[in-house]
C-alpha cells in the first residue's frame, strides 16, 4: 500500500503542514496541492464542497505527493467510510465530545476486527494499492476535533481512545467554549493555555496534536510550542489576500 507520508513524518519527529480547501473545484485543489503542503484537507463541514465534489478534488490532489485529507461534516460512519473509499488518507471529525464519540469515529476508519468499516475501497485501492485492505488500518489517520466545553471536560478520555491518531484544535469553536469571542489565531492567554493543555494531554497518551492557524507567524509559534501539524492557510483566504494586496497596491500607486 502507498505509505502515508504524514505518519512517516510523525515517526521521524517532524511537524507537517496542512493546507485547506474551502472552494469545491478540482483546479483549485490541484493548484493548492502543487504548492508544497505535506497534506491538504477538503472541508465538508464549512467549505462549499458536498460529498459529490470529493472524488474529483481527491483526484486532483492525488496528482502530487500531497496527502489527501477530508474533514467530514459530522461524526457519521457512512460519510467517513465514503470519504475513505474515495481515497482520503486522513479524516478530521468535528465536535467530538467524549470517548464514545471518538471511538465511533475510529471504528468507522478501521476494518474488522478492530473497527466496523465496510470493505469496498472502490477508488482507494487504485490510489493506495492492491493490498489496501490489508494495510489501511495502519496507514489511515483519524483526527478528532477538540472544540467544545464537553470535549475539554473529557479530554483525557478522548486522547486515550484506542486507534485515535491525533486531536485537532478548532480555534473559533474552542474560543466559544472558553466564553471568548470566536476567532482564529487567538492570542488570549486562556486560549493559548488551553491549546497547550490539549497538546500536552495528547502527547501524554502517545497521540499527535494539530493546530488550525490563519497566518504563518501564528503557525510558526505553534510549531515552536510542539504541535505536530499546523494548518497554515486556505484557498479562499489566499485568494482574498492576493486580491486585496493588488487592489491596495494599485490605489497606493495612483493616489
Amino acid at each position: 500500500m502507498r505509505p502515508n507520508k504524514i505518519k512517516q513524518m510523525w515517526r521521524d519527529g517532524k511537524c507537517a503542514t496542512l493546507g485547506w480547501l474551502s472552494v469545491s473545484h478540482g483546479l483549485t485543489a490541484e493548484v493548492m496541492a502543487r504548492q508544497g503542503f505535506d497534506a491538504l484537507c477538503i472541508d465538508l463541514q464549512h467549505g462549499t464542497a458536498e460529498l459529490k465534489d470529493v472524488l474529483p478534488m481527491l483526484q486532483a490532489v492525488s496528482q502530487t505527493d500531497t496527502v489527501p485529507v477530508v474533514r467530514v461534516a459530522w461524526n457519521q460512519p457512512e460519510a467517513i467510510m465514503k470519504a475513505l473509499d474515495l481515497g482520503a488518507y486522513g479524516v478530521i471529525v468535528p465536535l467530538v465530545n467524549n470517548a464514545e464519540e471518538a471511538a465511533q469515529a475510529v471504528a468507522a476508519c478501521r476494518y474488522s476486527p478492530v473497527g466496523m468499516r465496510s470493505v469496498g475501497p472502490v477508488r482507494a485501492m487504485h490510489y493506495g494499492g492492491a493490498d489496501y485492505v490489508a494495510n489501511a488500518n495502519d496507514e489511515i489517520i483519524v483526527m478528532a476535533m477538540i472544540e467544545t466545553k464537553e470535549g475539554l471536560a473529557n479530554l483525557e478520555e478522548i486522547c486515550a481512545t484506542p486507534g485515535l491518531d491525533a486531536v485537532y484544535i478548532g480555534p473559533a469553536d474552542l474560543s466559544l467554549a472558553l466564553d471568548l469571542e470566536p476567532r482564529g489565531d487567538n492570542p488570549d492567554p486562556l486560549h493559548l493555555a488551553t491549546c497547550d493543555k490539549i497538546r500536552e494531554t495528547a502527547h501524554k497518551h502517545g497521540i499527535k496534536a494539530v493546530m488550525h492557524c490563519a497566518s504563518a507567524s501564528f503557525a510558526a509559534g505553534a510549531v515552536k510550542r510542539g504541535f505536530d501539524m499546523v494548518m497554515l492557510t486556505s484557498d479562499l483566504a489566499c485568494m482574498v489576500a492576493g486580491v486585496r494586496q493588488q487592489l491596495d497596491g494599485l490605489k497606493a500607486e495612483i493616489s
